[in-house]
């Protein structure tokens, strides 16, 4: 049995206690019939219902140890979702968008990546959960998870449509919405059932997580280490002001004020619990007066504005690129060779053109960047070891911020670069996983990889900007002067650590 198996037979009993206890409480009532506790619903008596029966760790794990794997796999949904929302935001737009829609379809993509950058707090925030108790951090995620029971759905990087929204408003949907009558929950559990065939929403696994971190049976009080708390993410570092619509927010609508990206530093228990539980109440809260609507509403307002144009257009609406799905580096010598069939057609898509695999290239190089810069950030303390006017874990924070804004501007490059040459079809960031998440031991080594990394973006960079045709220009020398300068901080970091 692979371990991708075996971990699945782990985590199925989760799945199954999940399932039995999700669904509304008039319907958990033992021995009544349907019928029966529709009744009772009516008159109240449901609210004396039995609470859910506690989900008990399989035997041959302790509670610690259970709760890490389910923290590891949320890390990998966190993941994976902000990257797959990235990529959708990133392939909104095109000439094709008719004037008067412009702006709508404007507002829904600041919505979707505002999304993403939430997920990203998430993302950050349940590395501090893992870094209080003692665990490692889990920074990979896993290319092609529908074999791993909390996945929402199989892992695509596919452009912005309904059909890829109708997901997105799954995963993120509370269980109750998605059992009820609402014409929306019936098309969209008939549109996602179709691609999928066992999809999930995340609340379950937050379900079990909060039961199972409150409990010192499961867990016990030394296992919290607020010793840690120096090395963990903090929200003034990795914020930026994102909170309550403080970046500044479009008046039109509560669904289009800025992201509130959650990053919480943990002491205890309790932060813990609730760390865990702002992040599953971002997802799928359902408070429809509630001035921050989760992700659920906030998609859903955009699906529903979607079918609304569609019905204007009689159907004739796009408000993507033609880009590919699930792209790659290709070899170029199958240049010329790729479709220009839609790219919803198609499980995955080579890069062949020779600008194309460049940019491609750079960008699967800077992103490796942002996740080791992040990695690293959590082995670093609060502001100690001053290296002349700057400090390692400063350093390392705005770096991954650079990583994050250079995602984006490769990502719009990649979105208008074909796929191959006279092809329709657009490219788009890959997203390649690294052959490892893991950073070497000692610090010296870790500042070395980063080098290296910066050193093989430069030669991409290079062998860009020698192309005859080069629009981007501006853009390679401005990434090529802040490299230099982060490999003169980076220099004197080596050079400091072997002092």
């Amino acid at each position: 049995m692979d371990e991708k198996q075996l971990r699945k037979n782990f985590i199925d009993p989760v799945l199954e206690w999940a399932r039995a206890n999700q669904k509304p409480k008039e319907l958990r009532l033992k021995g009544l019939a349907a019928s029966d506790s529709e009744s009772v619903a009516l008159d109240g008596a449901a609210d004396d219902a039995p609470a859910d029966m506690p989900f008990v760790v399989p035997t041959q794990f302790t509670g610690k140890d259970y709760i890490t794997m389910l923290l590891h796999v949320d890390a990998e949904i966190e993941h994976g979702l902000m990257l797959q929302y990235l990529y959708a935001a990133y392939s909104i737009g095109g000439p094709q968008i008719p004037e008067k829609y412009r702006e709508r379809v404007h507002n829904w993509k600041n919505i979707v990546l505002g999304i993403a950058k939430e997920e990203m707090g998430h993302f950050i925030s349940v590395q501090n959960v893992l870094k209080i108790i003692g665990a490692p951090l889990n920074f990979g995620r896993e290319s092609y998870p529908w074999d791993v029971p909390f996945y929402p759905f199989p892992f695509t990087l596919e452009k912005f449509t309904l059909g890829s929204l109708a997901k997105y408003v799954y995963a993120e949907a509370p269980a109750e919405w998605l059992s009820g009558t609402d014409p929306i929950a019936e098309e969209i559990n008939k549109t996602v059932h179709a691609e999928a065939s066992d999809p999930h929403t995340v609340g379950a696994l937050f379900k079990v997580l909060l039961q199972l971190i409150q409990d010192p049976d499961v867990i016990s009080d030394d296992a919290f280490q607020p010793e840690t708390y120096p090395y963990q993410a903090k929200f003034d570092e990795w914020g930026r002001g994102y909170t309550g619509g403080n970046r500044g927010s479009s008046k039109d609508s509560r669904f289009t004020h800025s992201p509130d990206v959650l990053v919480a530093p943990l002491l205890s228990r309790d932060d813990a619990y609730n760390a865990l539980e702002q992040i599953a109440e971002q997802g799928e809260g359902d408070d429809l007066d509630s001035d921050t609507p989760s992700h659920f509403e906030r998609f859903l307002f955009i699906y529903t504005d979607f079918k609304a144009i569609l019905e204007e257009t009689g159907g004739q609406f796009d408000p993507a690129y033609n880009v590919a799905t699930n792209p790659y580096a290709g070899n170029p010598d199958d240049a010329g060779t790729a479709s220009n069939e839609p790219a919803d057609e198609m499980e995955e898509n080579g890069i062949t053109s020779e600008d194309g695999i460049l940019w491609a290239n750079l960008f699967d190089t800077r992103y490796r960047l942002l996740l080791n810069f992040l990695n690293h950030s959590f082995l670093l303390d609060n502001g100690n070891n001053n290296v002349g006017s700057f400090t390692p874990r400063g350093l390392i924070i705005n770096s991954t911020f650079g990583e994050m804004y250079n995602l984006r501007s490769l990502a719009t490059i990649l979105v208008q670069t074909p796929i191959a040459k006279g092809s329709k079809l657009m490219a788009g960031p890959p997203f390649t996983s690294p052959y490892s998440f893991d950073l070497p031991f000692g610090e010296h080594n870790r500042w070395r990889l980063h080098r290296d990394l910066l050193l093989a973006s430069g030669k991409l960079v290079e062998s860009l900007k020698a192309l005859k045709s080069q629009p981007h220009m501006q853009y390679l020398n401005v990434l090529q002067e802040i490299d230099r300068k982060l490999l003169e901080a980076i220099a004197q970091l080596m050079q400091a650590e072997l002092a």
